[in-house]
């Protein structure tokens, strides 16, 4: 049966816990979990013997440039590095070209991603100055969210505006998602330090206040109207403050930490100069610790990656002419394994930020668990094989990374997608696509 399959003696990770099972996949979904499954007929079986499987990771915030910035990337190469890294779905931002800020623009996407996308995926409803109606209008099962630009950057969404503010956080009907800088603070410094032509300025310029204004700005619209927000890439100290450590189901206000921001920290634009440089921009070391206690004390509810590729070409201009942003979807799962090692967080804990806590916060339907009836998106990791970034083996279409000749002390060896093997020991598979995300909501 050759939409059969029986992984064996694998690590299970999952909620909360580690134990040896097997698992049977039968078509797009895990039909069995059992300390010992045996069939009376033949199917694919996989011995995963000293691999920890964990469910797929499942990242709420990617670029992937699709339509108008193809050149740097799009929905089928950068959804490729994503199974390639143990990523199987994910949710696309609207600073595209045209930016989604129509149902028409939004379901232009997933007709692209039907065709060419590797795993699942939603896309983002854009907020601008004057959408509002159209974000009114919005069927909160269309999209995973509608995503405000509270500061400029890349594609310049900016919504600026105090009245659309107030009317997409009061009318919004589904989550928020924010990205959240004080523009007319990042312009000031810009002015101030034009002729400054070091990537070390980057936190200067788009420094912490503008981070921690702008956050706080947000949570006052969100409780004055009741919304329902979650908070990009928090950068900042003073930004972890500001969330409460109670268990997610009870908050409406979240936030998210990007693997950027625990892994780099100011000291490193010495070494990666423009490679490393993002909005909002990677700050001190002490505020990359702030972070990470705040995902361990459940301040901040999950881990993504905000994957923004740039050419090389573009990349590896002067300061500041170089855009801000970095590609990391191909790396997320080995970047957290790597600090798991070093003993940042559990593994436990890493599944959940990844992948749990995703699926709770956005309503997904069926995935983000190793359950029975779920969606077998599911990830083979090898714990004691290294896998090191080469200019061969980096997926994305711009063709670089950050960690191109750095060695990783673990490897993604399996990821299943719906059920389907998509890669194997680093080579894709099938060209099966992903499903679009279903959700949960009212």
């Amino acid at each position: 049966m050759s939409n059969t399959t029986l992984i064996k003696n694998a690590i299970v990770i999952n909620e909360g816990k580690s134990i040896s099972h097997d698992i049977l996949i039968k078509n797009d979904r895990i039909e069995r979990i059992e300390p010992n499954i045996s069939l009376d007929y033949k199917c694919e079986e996989i011995n995963a013997e000293g691999l920890w499987l964990v469910p797929g990771a499942i990242d709420d915030q990617v670029h992937f440039r699709e339509p108008g910035l193809t050149h740097k990337a799009n929905i089928g190469t950068e959804s490729r590095a994503a199974v390639l890294g143990g990523v199987t779905s994910y949710m696309e931002m609207p600073n595209t070209n045209p930016a989604t800020l129509t149902k028409e623009k939004l379901e232009e996407k997933f007709s692209i991603a039907a065709k060419t996308s590797f795993a699942n995926h939603s896309f983002f409803f854009g907020a601008s100055n004057d959408n509002i109606e159209d974000i009114k209008r919005l069927n909160p099962l269309d999209a995973c969210g509608v995503k405000i630009f509270m500061g400029s950057s890349t594609g310049n969404m900016l919504v600026d505006n105090e009245k659309a503010l107030s009317d997409i956080f009061q009318f919004s009907p589904t989550i928020i998602a924010t990205h959240c800088e004080v523009e007319s603070i990042v312009v000031a410094n810009k002015e101030k330090y034009k002729n400054e032509h070091n990537p070390s300025f980057h936190p200067i310029i788009r420094n912490r206040e503008a981070c921690i204004a702008s956050s706080k700005h947000a949570i006052e619209l969100a409780k004055k109207y009741g919304s329902k927000l979650h908070i990009l890439h928090i950068s900042t100290k003073e930004e972890v403050e500001l969330f409460e450590k109670i268990p997610m189901k009870d908050k409406k206000i979240t936030a998210e930490a990007c693997v950027h921001h625990l892994w780099f920290s100011d000291q490193d634009y010495e070494k990666y100069g423009n490679r490393i440089v993002c909005n909002p921009a990677i700050k001190t070391k002490e505020d990359r610790e702030a972070v990470w206690q705040g995902l361990v004390n459940g301040n901040i509810d999950v881990i993504a990656t905000d994957h923004a590729p740039h050419t090389w070409e573009e990349k590896s201009g002067i300061y500041p002419n170089c855009p801000a942003g970095v590609p990391l979807i191909q790396h997320p799962l080995l970047m957290m394994l790597e600090k798991v090692k070093e003993g940042k967080m559990s593994l436990e804990m890493m599944v959940d930020k990844m992948s749990h806590k995703v699926a709770e916060l956005f309503e997904i339907k069926d995935r983000g668990y190793i359950r029975e009836g779920y969606f077998a998106d599911l990830v083979l990791v090898n714990p004691n094989k290294n896998y090191q970034v080469t200019k061969d083996n980096i997926a994305y279409k711009c063709g670089w990374s950050p960690f191109e000749g750095y060695s990783f002390s673990h490897s993604i060896d399996f990821t299943f997608v719906n059920g389907k093997l998509m890669q194997k020991f680093g080579q894709i598979q099938s060209d099966t696509k992903g499903h679009r995300l279903q959700f949960n909501r009212n």
